[in-house]
């Protein structure tokens, strides 16, 4: 039986109606199509998931949805961090009545805590809450480091069960997974990155591309759970360049306009987000299809 919330978890994006509401037919679709490809989990209401544009009453109804999508089957790890420890607190505990299996929390941002500071925060939000609690570490987004001392600090909290790591530092990706616990799940929160963080430990990813492409990042992934890394490589190479392509502007821009083209939700955003410039959707709409994703009416 899998570990929960090693493998393939699939940062959703949160579908809008043109007139900007919460796509919740669309929301479910989605759920049910990442089902369906065998995702490993699921993680809604995360930054690819626009979360700081969503009411709570908007993200616990995402994880409402989600959740009777996944039926128990699919873990449903949600995206429950912030700047302010009282209030990652309390959406949590809403999140759990509906039935959130876990939490992927942020580093509290802008207001850059020390290392203790990132400790304590942690450590209360664990206290607070039975479920396992993932580490979101992505010190470009959120101006601060979890320091892998710390991390191993939080690593001894019975429900702090992991890590995604978004750092981009492939010698703290290192020395994260040389020091962790057996137990202690590294994942990769760059998709370009997974092969070679588990080709040191890791356990798989929090994937932005497998909104896109599920069924062949799980492929990717589980062959290299089998260490045949001759064979991941060869899946990793042909899907590299929509990775790439992914991050031509800040995420979730590129892979809402991708999604798009292939027919999946309208592409809407709430702002500040927006739509990639002409010349990047111009890169996108050519890697989709060089990977025949592309709906007809594109190609």
């Amino acid at each position: 039986m899998r570990t929960p919330f090693t493998g393939v978890g699939t940062a959703l994006v949160t579908p809008f109606t043109k007139s900007g509401e919460l796509d919740e037919t669309a929301v479910r679709r989605l759920a049910r199509r990442q089902i369906d490809a065998g995702i490993h989990f699921l993680c809604p209401c995360g930054t690819t998931g626009e979360n700081p544009t969503l009411t709570d009453a908007e993200r616990l109804r995402v994880v409402e949805i989600v959740v009777d999508e996944a039926n128990g089957k699919t873990p449903v790890l949600a995206g429950a961090g912030g700047y302010d420890t009282r209030d990652v607190i309390h959406i949590a505990r809403e999140m759990a009545r509906r039935g959130a299996s876990g939490f992927l929390s942020v580093t509290p941002y802008y207001n850059k805590p020390t290392q203790e500071g990132i400790y304590q925060h942690y450590r209360a939000f664990a206290q607070s809450t039975p479920l396992p609690i993932v580490v979101y570490n992505v010190p470009g987004r959120t101006g601060v480091n979890v320091e892998v001392v710390t991390l191993m600090r939080l690593a001894q909290v019975p429900n702090i069960v992991g890590v995604k790591e978004a750092s981009g530092n492939v010698s703290q990706m290192c020395d994260i997974c040389r020091a962790s616990p057996a137990d202690f799940i590294v994942l990769s929160g760059d998709d370009a990155l997974t092969l070679p963080l588990m080709a040191v430990g890791g356990r798989g990813i929090v994937s932005v591309a497998s909104n896109e492409i599920p069924a062949e990042m799980v492929q990717m992934v589980e062959i290299a759970e089998r260490n045949d890394f001759a064979a991941a490589r060869a899946v990793h190479s042909r899907i590299l360049p929509l990775m790439a392509a992914n991050f031509i502007e800040s995420n979730p821009g590129p892979v809402k306009a991708a999604m798009a083209a292939m027919g999946l939700i309208d592409e809407v955003f709430r702002l500040p987000m927006v739509s990639p410039k002409a010349e990047s959707k111009d890169k996108i709409l050519h890697v989709l299809k060089e990977l025949g994703l592309l709906k007809a009416a594109f190609v």
